[in-house]
């Protein structure tokens, strides 16, 4: 690490510190967003045998809640139930929403760095090559050999901040897919259990008009 400062000069701290950053970033994500930690193995089969024989009781609801973004989803279906579909589609969508917020928690981060890793990579290479011309102006040309290692120096920025920016954006698009694919699931799972409402709503209804 010490090399690349001194290969590139102090615009290559910046640049290191954007990388860790990046990392770690990463590495967090990757590990919030496991499929079994967003959308645990058969949750939604057991939300929709739970509604089906009617055991639908706040303990339940509450301890579904606490299992996971989509046990949050399900459970804010459960909540409004008994009210109509617009008003169970509002209220679902504005829990679905808190929880992407809470999915794309460092994603912004993440775009930024992918964003002014070529940036900042370029004005250290732009630094580098304006002090190496006004030494030139100042001592004369010198060492071609020299001259040629100096421009080397003052590349190195430019690609050091390309190795950030790279794996950052891709990291992030990659991320931001996996993060939409929940959505969909969600948005499955939420139809599903709507379904198993309806119908055991239908049901109740018939009953009470033969009862």
């Amino acid at each position: 690490m010490l090399e690349l400062v001194k290969a590139g000069g102090w615009p290559m701290i910046p640049l290191l510190l954007l990388s860790l950053a990046a990392f770690s970033i990463i590495v967090e994500r990757l590990w919030s967003l496991r499929r079994a930690t967003i959308l645990p193995p058969g949750l939604g089969d057991e939300v929709r045998n739970w509604a089906a024989r009617g055991g639908l009781d706040p303990k339940h609801i509450d301890s579904l809640r606490e299992t996971s973004p989509l046990g949050q989803v399900l459970a804010a279906a459960l909540d409004v139930r008994d009210r109509t579909p617009d008003q169970r589609r509002e209220r679902v969508e504005d829990v679905g929403r808190h929880q992407v917020f809470r999915m794309e928690r460092f994603l912004n981060a993440l775009g930024t760095i992918a964003a002014i890793g070529p940036l900042l990579g370029l004005f250290g290479t732009v630094v580098g090559m304006i002090q190496m011309f006004l030494g030139i102006l100042d001592h004369g040309l010198g060492d071609v050999n020299q001259l040629a290692g100096g421009i080397g120096k003052a590349l190195v920025c430019t690609a050091t901040g390309m190795i950030v920016a790279i794996p950052a954006l891709i990291a992030h698009r990659w991320l931001k897919h996996r993060i939409a694919t929940y959505i969909i699931d969600f948005e499955h799972e939420v139809m599903l259990l709507d379904d198993v409402l309806d119908d055991r709503r239908d049901l109740a209804a018939k009953l009470g008009a033969h009862g």
